[in-house]
């Protein structure tokens, strides 16, 4: 139970209790509440989506600080340091990656601009589906079970050369392994074959939080189409910047990267292929 701080003087606003978050209060975590409908709430000053049944969600990057202020004004008026807990990241050092993808060249620079434009465009939909959220936030399953090969936050050295941090998990299993949707959700984006992540779907659960599915050998959906947990996405495979077949499964809220593998249950127990 989170508690809020004492009204400012002079304030004509009565300070109360602040909601009870779910989640997970750290580095790359998500989090959800309920307030009072019509509610104003703001982290660090944002102004933050609140539905129409009052529910709340806010994310943390992987480098996010060490507090964060959250603000509720309305019915019911609070304010709330939140406490962000911190984390230790793995670094990861792989080899073999062909070197076009490390430095690419003009012509591939070309072509990634152009993929770029793609992504950005599907990222800045803004879906107000709270009934597709709501039956996401009961529970994420995984996309694909298998043994996990890659983790969030891990900063990775590609034959020698840093990388961007690993925002995703990864799960190796064998190419056609089938990716199931880990919640509902509206497909924004759907290539066969992006320059970095291969066959790449986005699935939008709502009120900016996606999921991404990367290094695909078949994409089996189009943008537009409404999925429901544990529908075909497409097949495990190594397109893109992948040494082997793998699912590398990431999540957004907002510009925020948040660790999939907060919101997933313990992975079951699957053979080692």
């Amino acid at each position: 139970m989170l508690f809020c701080m004492a009204s400012l003087a002079g304030s004509s606003v009565v300070w109360g209790q602040c909601p009870e978050l779910e989640g997970s209060l750290t580095q790359g975590g998500l989090v959800w509440g309920v307030v009072a409908p019509g509610s104003r709430a703001t982290l660090d000053g944002e102004d933050l989506d609140v539905m129409e049944n009052g529910t709340l969600l806010a994310g943390f990057g992987r480098d996010a600080a060490a507090t964060a202020e959250l603000v509720v004004t309305g019915e019911a008026s609070c304010r709330q340091t939140l406490a962000i807990a911190p984390r230790n990241y793995n670094i990861q050092r792989v080899e073999g990656v062909p070197q076009k993808t490390v430095t690419p060249s003009a012509q591939h620079l070309e072509r990634i601009r152009r993929e770029q434009v793609l992504i950005n465009a599907a990222r800045a939909q803004q879906l107000q589906r709270p009934d597709l959220l709501g039956a996401a936030l009961t529970g994420f399953e995984w996309p694909s079970v298998g043994p996990i090969s890659g983790v969030y936050g891990s900063q990775r050295y590609y034959n020698g050369s840093p990388g961007r941090p690993h925002y995703g998990v990864d799960v190796a299993m064998p190419t056609g392994s089938p990716v199931r949707a880990p919640a509902a959700g509206v497909v924004t984006l759907a290539e066969p074959d992006l320059f970095y992540s291969g066959g790449t779907v986005f699935l939008d659960h709502g009120y900016r939080l996606s999921s991404a599915f990367l290094h695909m050998s078949k994409v089996l959906v189009r943008v537009g189409q409404e999925l429901r947990a544990g529908d075909l996405i497409g097949e495990i495979g190594a397109s893109g910047r992948a040494t082997g077949p793998h699912l590398d499964w990431r999540m957004n809220w907002r510009n925020r990267r948040i660790d999939p593998q907060l919101l997933a249950p313990s992975m079951p127990l699957a053979p080692v292929p």
